[in-house]
């Protein structure tokens, strides 16, 4: 198959969907691997190491799309790409269908075969969202607390205080894995923390492997209410899969939360879990609302891509060979590919994300 490596162009995107030692492993496995000059320049990676991992390099990405079989990216086609997908082109990356229906409409409408990272599950994990999800989450509180100094406009606590003082307060949504690091990452500084799920069983066995500055909460409307009521720091996580994200903090409950503090809201990919959350890019970062700093980068380990493109890779590249080698018509009877197919043959083939939008989809049958 001929797999096609093109270059992110969304706004302060520097990840790629491959390093080269991925790009080896496919050409190893009797694959050509089409990739664009410059692909893994923002990191760190050189066209150099590509070439020499058996990459052919070109440096027209409209040549890549329209002649390779299957193109790999890190974030779902942008406007100036809409016009490169046509019927039969196999693509994955992370799609986040249920918070845009333009590009759900056009993979249908095209007849691309889509499958998402973000919906491919593995028994209870989701195995492509994790590595980025755990960069996220330590993000999440790193970058929360510093927009908590002043000359970020937050209200200047430090997270973790200092001797004589108290600790800042976080309140994580989410205990999944972006929640857990985020949590990890807060308790690690010396802060109060809460975290909060839906799911007891989850909370019970956090709550044996993390640290005791960190309190588990069963997620109900009161005890969000009282918890955000003194907090510095709130950290939303929440994701159900492929849908839109809950809203767990409505307009009205900024008014409770004191000013200066500041909401990270990682399920922006998702549509985010706040009310007043809209996507931010990593060179305007943050905006204010009723006093409260909101951060809300949709692609927040795009800040880290070294490290991210080498996770990413490290998670992606068995499923990219096995949907390379596995003919669509086999892909039905299999439950791991099958939960990552989002459109084909013009059918919207995910649940959650034609609930998002109120259309029809094929199941899996």
């Amino acid at each position: 198959m001929i797999i096609g490596l093109p270059k992110e162009i969304k706004t302060d995107e520097f990840r790629v969907a491959l390093t080269p030692s991925g790009v080896e492993e496919l050409v190893r496995s009797g694959h050509t691997v089409y990739v664009q000059s410059g692909a893994g320049k923002g990191s760190g990676f050189e066209d150099a190491s590509y070439a020499a991992a058996g990459g052919v390099l070109l440096d027209d990405p409209d040549q890549i799309w329209r002649s390779s079989d299957m193109i790999v990216k890190v974030k779902e086609p942008i406007e100036a790409e809409y016009a490169r997908l046509r019927e039969g082109l196999i693509l994955f990356t992370y799609l986040h269908l249920a918070a845009d229906k333009v590009l759900t409409e056009l993979l249908c409408e095209k007849k691309v075969t889509a499958y998402a990272y973000e919906t491919l599950r593995s028994g209870r994990r989701l195995p492509l969202l994790e590595p980025m999800s755990e960069i996220a989450g330590r993000m999440a509180t790193l970058f929360g607390s510093v927009h908590l100094g002043r000359y970020y406009g937050g209200k200047g606590q430090l997270v973790g205080g200092a001797v004589g003082t108290a600790p800042g307060r976080v309140v994580v949504f989410g205990a999944g894995v972006a929640g857990k690091a985020a949590a990890d990452a807060a308790a690690g500084l010396g802060a109060e923390v809460i975290l909060f799920d839906i799911n007891t069983e989850r909370l019970a066995y956090l709550r044996d492997v993390m640290s005791p500055r960190v309190t588990m909460h069963y997620s109900s409307h009161d005890a969000i209410v009282n918890s955000i009521k003194e907090a510095d720091l709130i950290i939303g996580t929440v994701l159900i899969p492929g849908a839109k994200a809950p809203r767990l903090i409505t307009r009205e409950m900024l008014e409770l939360i004191p000013k200066g503090s500041v909401l990270v809201d990682v399920s922006i990919d998702q549509g985010g879990c706040f009310e007043t959350s809209r996507p931010t890019t990593h060179s305007d970062p943050t905006f204010e609302v009723e006093g409260i700093i909101h951060y809300c980068v949709a692609n927040m380990p795009g800040m880290y891509p070294h490290t991210s493109t080498s996770a990413l890779t490290h998670a992606t590249l068995p499923y990219i060979k096995q949907i390379a080698a596995t003919p669509i018509t086999h892909v039905v009877g299999n439950d791991v590919l099958s939960s990552a197919l989002n459109t084909y043959d013009g059918y919207l083939m995910n649940e959650a994300v034609a609930h998002a939008h109120g259309m029809k989809y094929k199941g899996h049958h």
